[in-house]
């Protein structure tokens, strides 16, 4: 009996602990009105074309999301983002990063290319160094490595390199099995936000658009752009390829202004000044069964919202009434058919056996609103 009794004094007293430290790490997440928090210090920003002032586009403790199609010149923005970073003169000094400092590290993560193609992207970089390669850059090609090693890899590196100013990570999806895995999305964004708080630095990542339209891939380009501090679009120019178009998408801070440039003989971007980027928003429908995966997974969230089953008939009711006011061609009952054909084969339907009720394959929970905690800004080309 005295031994029982020790045991649950035991259990009572870890109890204890456990519920003093939360209350420890609630405290030190309190904000009060008394506070001192001073603003955070500015990563990057981009110089207006009609004068010499500086719009922030990143604060240190935050990070920024790179999109765009590919082939829109992603990576050669990215260069020049990193040799700016590293104290190079490019870009008609349209980039500034006004913390920079000799000891400033940057580390580079390449999750997509072979160590040939990288080394040849850290080349790139060095051509703006007189051939030499840059002290402060560590970059890694990691391509090899499983999704796991991947993070852990970068997580240990950023842990152990001292003065870490700047991390890109081109291939942020890399990173997680599936793009539109929630729980997978969720944890990778709040890894980046572990990491820009806890060490003050900005990071950059990389992530491509579905090919039907201009939102970020899956569920993990919904996360990052509902907790980016900023989201830059890369995009050909219509009227010529050859030039890409920089452009926010959306922002915290204020918009900055679209700007272009294009790749000149020996392989250096160059802005080109004063070039007139188009603003206008397509209208060209996209059809019902190529819209993005991430779209047909919202449309059914949305039909089973606040049910755990349903009968074919009410899933085909169900996405009718949910896509007769969208804006997209190819919405009759055979399509939407199809698209339940399609969302079986994906498993985001799961039908236990035939003539049984449709259950969803993933959480139906909607999470954040398209727009929390963003705002879209006025000078981006809007697609909604």
């Amino acid at each position: 009996m005295e031994a029982k009794q020790l045991f649950i004094k035991d259990i009572e007293k870890e109890i204890t602990n456990n519920e003093d430290e939360l209350l420890k790490d609630l405290e030190s997440c309190r904000i009060l009105t008394s506070g001192d928090f001073s603003s955070p210090e500015i990563a990057w920003e981009v110089r207006t074309d009609e004068s010499d002032n500086y719009t922030t586009i990143g604060t240190k403790g935050n990070f920024t999301l790179v999109k765009g199609k590919a082939k829109s010149k992603k990576s050669f923005f990215i260069n020049l983002l990193i040799s700016k970073a590293l104290g190079g003169a490019l870009l008609n000094n349209k980039i500034r990063y006004p913390q920079h400092n000799e000891n400033s590290v940057v580390l580079y993560f390449d999750t997509e290319q072979s160590k040939y193609h990288v080394h040849q992207a850290v080349r790139r970089v060095s051509t703006h160094f007189n051939g030499e390669e840059p002290e402060n850059l560590r970059a890694y090609g990691l391509r090899a490595e499983n999704v796991e090693k991947r993070l852990r890899l970068i997580d240990h590196c950023i842990n152990v390199t001292p003065n870490v100013s700047f991390v890109v990570i081109d291939g942020i999806k890399d990173l997680v099995t599936s793009v539109n895995d929630e729980r997978e999305s969720s944890m990778i964004a709040s890894k980046l936000l572990e990491w820009t708080e806890k060490y003050n630095l900005h990071v950059i990542v990389v992530l491509h658009e579905n090919p039907s339209s201009d939102k970020a891939r899956g569920h993990l380009g919904t996360e990052l752009v509902n907790k980016a501090e900023t989201t830059i679009a890369i995009e050909c120019d219509k009227r010529n390829k050859a030039i890409s178009i920089v452009s926010p998408y959306s922002c915290r801070n204020m918009s900055f202004e679209p700007f272009a440039f294009e790749i000149d003989e020996n392989g250096v971007p160059q802005v080109i000044d004063d070039y007139k980027t188009s603003k206008k928003v397509s209208k060209k429908k996209v059809n019902l069964l190529d819209m993005s995966d991430e779209e047909k997974i919202e449309i059914l969230k949305v039909v089973f919202k606040g049910k755990s089953e349903l009968g074919y008939n009410q899933v085909v009711k169900g996405i009718q009434t949910e896509v007769q006011q969208m804006n997209i061609q190819g919405k009759g009952e055979k399509k939407i058919k199809e698209l339940i054909t399609n969302s079986r084969e994906q498993n985001w339907l799961i039908q236990p056996s035939k003539g049984q009720p449709y259950k969803l394959g993933f959480s139906s929970g909607l999470g954040h609103s398209a727009g929390d905690n963003i705002s879209p800004c006025t000078s981006a080309p809007l697609h909604r």
